[in-house]
Parts: structure tokens; sequence; C-alpha cells
């Protein structure tokens, strides 16, 4: 969640000789939604396509709304994740029936109540003051029932991790979305700390690989899970596309999900 640094339309037509589609004319532009490919043209679309998504996927959740725009106007980086992956969080934390999430990286709340969404109780790490006084702002916003289902602890997530591992706490998912730079230290915690046949999942790893240089001369977090030896853990990485940020450069993204065996 922390260090966010940071397309031609191919117009084609129909030649006469060319075999002819029985529902156009001669040389009737394609759309480019149906016939193009390439690159830049789909890029075009994403964000049209994200909000067609939302639109008919997503439910009204005045909390989830109220936390967006209690954040913006608070100041807060807009780093959050977007709708459709909350709703896709939620959806693989009912999947497996989680009824404890452990989320790295609190920021406004936002994703926070998205897991609280499933029933399940959430602990939630947060590095900055400003930003867990406002998280606890949006989770009592959301009501009593939620919010007595949320503790938000203030401090550095790898001195935190290791008090909760000492108390013997277990989690069923836990959630990575902090510092790109700390992201292996982060899954080696959460290892640990998740129950077996538990869920990890980091986010920003496909970004991560693209803006910090050539994956194959440097160590990264893909091969460092990857070289992992004797700690049962099963991973992939999956890339993902989103119109949520409109920064062509911010809508290739993707996650690390791994299974604690």
């Amino acid at each position: 969640m922390l260090k966010r640094l940071s397309s031609n339309t191919i117009n084609t037509t129909i030649k006469r000789s060319s075999p002819k589609p029985h529902h156009l004319t001669p040389k009737q532009p394609l759309k480019m939604s149906t016939r193009s490919s390439t690159a830049t043209g789909k890029l075009a679309l994403i964000s049209s396509l994200t909000t067609h998504a939302e639109t008919h996927l997503l439910k009204s959740n005045p909390s989830l709304k109220t936390a967006l725009s209690a954040s913006l106007s608070a100041g807060l980086p807009p780093i959050t994740i977007s709708p459709l992956q909350g709703q896709y969080l939620a959806l693989q934390c009912k999947l497996m029936g989680a009824k404890t999430v452990l989320e790295i990286g609190t920021l406004g709340g936002y994703s926070t109540l998205w897991f609280a969404s499933t029933g399940a109780h959430v602990t939630s790490i947060e590095i900055n003051p400003k930003h867990r006084d406002v998280a606890m702002q949006n989770i009592a916003s959301a009501g009593k029932d939620v919010e007595s289902r949320v503790e938000v602890i203030l401090g550095a997530a790898l001195d935190v991790m290791p008090k909760l591992r000492e108390e013997g706490r277990k989690f069923d998912f836990v959630f990575l979305d902090a510092d790109w730079d700390e992201q292996f230290e982060y899954f080696a915690e959460a290892v640990k700390l998740t129950r077996k046949g538990g869920a990890i999942y980091v986010d920003n790893v496909v970004r991560e690989l693209f803006e910090g240089g050539d994956a194959e001369g440097r160590e990264t977090l893909v091969s460092r899970v990857g070289g992992m030896k004797g700690m049962g853990v099963s991973a992939t990485m999956i890339s993902t596309v989103s119109g949520w940020k409109k920064d062509p450069g911010e809508m290739v993204d993707g996650f690390l999900l791994a299974v604690v065996e």
C-alpha cells in the first residue's frame, strides 16, 4: 500500500476481397472493444469496464463509501484497494470460512471494513498515527457490531507481529499491503501467524516487479518465497488490470497468494 511510485487504436476495415461478416457492410469500422488486438486500445477501455463491473456486481454500502470520502477529506494518500478488489478479498474469506483476519497496513480502514463485512474478527496493524485515527473513526461509523470485531494496533508490523505470535495468535487469512521493501519480511512473519490451511495475500507484487528493476538480476518476493525450504508454503502470482487508478502505469498490478500447508 505504501510507496506508490509511480496507450493507438487500430481502425480496421473489411476489404472487399475478404470474407464479409454477415453483420457488416464493406469498409464499416470494427469496434475496438470487440476486434482490436492492441494493448493500448484495451487500456483505453479499462476504466469503463471497471465502472461497468462495479455497477452490476457491487451492492451499495454506505460505510465503505463514507470510509473512502472521509479518508480523502483527511488527506490520506489515494492508494486504497479498489471496490472490486475489496469484494474479491471478502469472497476469498467467505470461501475459506475465515473467522480471523490479520491486515498489515490499515490506511483509512477501507479494506478493514471489507474484511469485517464477512463477519470475521479483524486485527489490523498501522504505523502512521494519523492513518490509525482516521481508520478508527471510519470503523466506528460502521456501527457497534463492526467496531466490536475490529482492533487496530498502532506500531511497526515487524515489531507487532512477533508479539502476536508470542500471544499464541493464529489467523485464517493474512493481508499484506504495506511497505514494498519489506514484503518478504512481512511474509515470513505471516507464515508463522497463519494456521495450517490458511492463506496469505500480498498486494502490489507485480508493480513492485515492474518498478523495482530487473527481476532476474535481484532478489524479489517471488524468488524468495519460491526459495523457502521446509516452511510448507505453496504460492502463485496473479496479474490484474483495473481502472480504479486512472494512471495507466498503475492499471496493471497483481498479487501473490500463498497457502500454509
